[in-house]
Order: C-alpha cells, then sequence, then structure tokens
C-alpha cells in the first residue's frame, strides 16, 4: 500500500512537474513572440519615421507629397477639356491666305462679315506674349448667368511670382474696350460668350501681352457654395455698403440682408452681393466698376487667408466639397508646380493692383459703337503691368513691351 501510495503521489508529482515546465514552454513561446513581434513593429516604426522624414524634411521627398496632392486636387475639379474656339494663334511669319477671301478680293467683293460670323476660324497675326520662367499666370473669372446670358463678370490674373515670393492680383475691368482682328469691337467681358473661356484667355494675351498658363472660372451658385464651406469669410463693410445691401436685392435672400458697418462674417450669399456692388463706395471711396473690382479683389484676399488659417484635415474636407465647383484647364503638372512653388518659396503674401490704371485710359459715353467702353492707353496700362508682375523697372518694362509688342 505504501508503495502504491508513493508511486501513486509520484506520478503526481511528475504530473505537476510536466505541466508546470509546458506552462513555462508556452511562457516562453509567448515571450519570443512578443520579443519578435516588438521587433518587427520596432523596425516597421522606423522604417515608416524615416520616410516620412524624407518626406518631409527633403526637396524630392517633398515632391511625392505634392504629386500626390495635385493628383487629388486635379481629379476634383470639373475639367474642362472642350477648348474649341473660333480663335487660331499663329506665328506672324506663317500667315495663311484664305481662299475665299482671296477670290472675292480679286473680284473687288468686299464682305464686311467678321470671320467668326461666316463660321471661319479667327486667326490674329501677333508674336508670342511675354513668359518667363519665374511667373506663372491663371486667368481666374466668374460667369454671370442671368437671363441666360453668360458673359465674365469678374476678371481677374493670379500670378505666382518664384522671385519675390508673392502672389499677384490684377483686376481687369469688364468694360475694357476691345477691338481685336476676327471680331466686332466690343467690352471685354463679351467675349466668352462669342467662343468660350479659350477666346477669352486668347483675348487676354494678345491685347496685355503677357503668356497665360491656364484658366478657372466659376458661376455665382458655386461661388456662394464655395464661401460657405470655407464657414465665410471677414470683410469690413462702410455704413453706404451695409445700408445698401440691406435694402436692396444684391444679396439675394431677405434673410440675410442683416450687415453692419465694420467688420462682418458674410456667409457665400453676402459675398456674392458685396462683391456686385457698383453704386456705392467703398471703404477707402473707390465707386462704379473701380470699386467693384477692389472689393473683389478684398474677397479674394479674405478667402486666401482663411485657407491659410486652415488645418490639413479642414484644408482636405474643404477641398473635397469645393474642386468640383471649379471649371478649368489647368493640367496636374501645373497644380504639382504650383504647390511646389508656393510651399518651397514660403510664398504668404498677395499683392494687388488695377487694369486700367489711373490716368492712362479715357471713359467716353461710346465709343466705336460700344456705350460707355474704356479705352486704354495700352502701352501705358501694360508698362505698369510689367513692373508689377515681372517686377521690371519702368526702362526694362519700355524695353520688354517693344520685345514682346
Amino acid at each position: 500500500m505504501d508503495n502504491q501510495d508513493n508511486l501513486s503521489e509520484y506520478e503526481e508529482q511528475s504530473i505537476g512537474d510536466s505541466s508546470h515546465d509546458s506552462d513555462m514552454g508556452k511562457e516562453r513561446k509567448n515571450k519570443n513572440r512578443l520579443k519578435k513581434t516588438l521587433i518587427i513593429s520596432g523596425i516597421s516604426l522606423s522604417v515608416l519615421l524615416l520616410i516620412f522624414a524624407w518626406l518631409g524634411l527633403t526637396r524630392s521627398g517633398r515632391r511625392v507629397i505634392y504629386k500626390i496632392a495635385s493628383s487629388l486636387i486635379h481629379q476634383g475639379f470639373d475639367n474642362d477639356d472642350d477648348i474649341e474656339t473660333g480663335s487660331v494663334i499663329i506665328p506672324y511669319e506663317k500667315e495663311p491666305a484664305s481662299k475665299e477671301k482671296s477670290k472675292a478680293k480679286a473680284k473687288g467683293i468686299e464682305d464686311d462679315r467678321t470671320d467668326i460670323e461666316k463660321g471661319e476660324p479667327v486667326v490674329r497675326i501677333r508674336p508670342e506674349p511675354r513668359k518667363e520662367a519665374y511667373v506663372s499666370n491663371y486667368l481666374l473669372f466668374g460667369i454671370e448667368e442671368i437671363f441666360n446670358a453668360k458673359n465674365a463678370d469678374a476678371i481677374m490674373i493670379a500670378s505666382v511670382n518664384t522671385q519675390d515670393n508673392s502672389i499677384k492680383l490684377t483686376s481687369v475691368l469688364r468694360d475694357t474696350y476691345i477691338d481685336i482682328e476676327g471680331y466686332n469691337p466690343n467690352k471685354l467681358n463679351a467675349f466668352f460668350s462669342l467662343g468660350g473661356p479659350q477666346t477669352l484667355v486668347d483675348v487676354i494675351e494678345d491685347k496685355y501681352r503677357i503668356k497665360i498658363d491656364g484658366y478657372a472660372y466659376i458661376n455665382f451658385e458655386a461661388f456662394e457654395k464655395i464661401i460657405d464651406s470655407l464657414g465665410g469669410i471677414s470683410i469690413e463693410l462702410g455704413e453706404e455698403e451695409a445700408k445698401y445691401l440691406n435694402t436692396t436685392n444684391y444679396i439675394s435672400n431677405p434673410e440675410n440682408r442683416t450687415v453692419i458697418p465694420g467688420w462682418n462674417q458674410l456667409n457665400g450669399n453676402q459675398a456674392l452681393g458685396y462683391c456686385r456692388i457698383r453704386l456705392v463706395k467703398t471703404i477707402g471711396g473707390a465707386n462704379d466698376d473701380y470699386g467693384r473690382t477692389l472689393r473683389q479683389r478684398r474677397v479674394i484676399r479674405a478667402v486666401f487667408n482663411k485657407y491659410k488659417s486652415k488645418g490639413l484635415i479642414d484644408l482636405l474636407r474643404i477641398s473635397n466639397n469645393t474642386l468640383n465647383y471649379v471649371k478649368t484647364n489647368v493640367t496636374q503638372k501645373q497644380i504639382e508646380k504650383t504647390l511646389e512653388d508656393i510651399i518651397e518659396n514660403k510664398i504668404s503674401k498677395m499683392d494687388t493692383m488695377r487694369l486700367p490704371v489711373n490716368g492712362a485710359y479715357e471713359a467716353p459715353k461710346e465709343y466705336g459703337g460700344i456705350k460707355y467702353p474704356l479705352v486704354y492707353d495700352w502701352d501705358k496700362n501694360i508698362i505698369q503691368l510689367y513692373e508689377f508682375i515681372y517686377l521690371d523697372t519702368e526702362d526694362e518694362a519700355i524695353l520688354n513691351l517693344e520685345k514682346y509688342k
């Protein structure tokens, strides 16, 4: 009995020792597994940190970020692939003669219709407009779609300058008188409806002698939604402006006619009304279309400042909500380059100007069959535009005007 009892105790002890050894083995395996997991996690984290450091701290790494961001932005835009227009630019040394025109001229027959009225492409003979590596020019405009009209209501040239690290915003008044081959004389804002966005670009290049690298435009409804997506913008109103906005239909929704003199947080509907005022003076005393374009530049500056104040997550959300309202022909490569130019050069300031400049235009009641146009002294205006956009001295601007005229 004793031997049996001792054997039973020995067996139980052996079984207990075996069970203990098994538990120890499992514990060792678990520790080893945990150790491997920690090592792998540490290596992975180190690799990720190295990747993020490369992406954030090296220019080549940041270019990867710009490429990804530009791809997302480009996909978000309403890309304008239809760039067919009635305007064809050709080098001055290759002017083709229309067979129909030649035949008519030989027979002494004059056809006073414009080329566009005949359905023919407009051939404009001129040298290339000015292009500099340190400046990218983009034409921005808003489309007024009231009573089926499609005129360019607000026209601006946004220039990214990497020489003085600034964005330059030039307002071009819509009543500018344009007399250009292939079209009847008209105001600048009419050329969008005559031939689409590329025709407006061609006219700007032809008359202002600067290269436009791309365009972007929105309508009134899209403008309101973009401002609302930003959470509104801060604008200071004068007493006359506030009274005018609260008592007219420039703010189309009566519920929003609640602005006050001084600083206001304007929503999209209120901001659009503010941009369209032209019959009362703005702060600073500008009136008519001059005050109107000043207001538009103030709004763009407010939007620019609002974007700068947002964090990355907010910017991604806002961009996702607003990009599809913008119609553009800007390429992904151009977006990538603009992002790199702005971020790498730490561009955070915006300078503004208006064309025509003071003392370089006339405003007759009628000119060339057009009522109330702005008739430029083109040389004086282009010289000041070159000084503003390209940082020319006056002498340099004069020489460049002769070169690109």
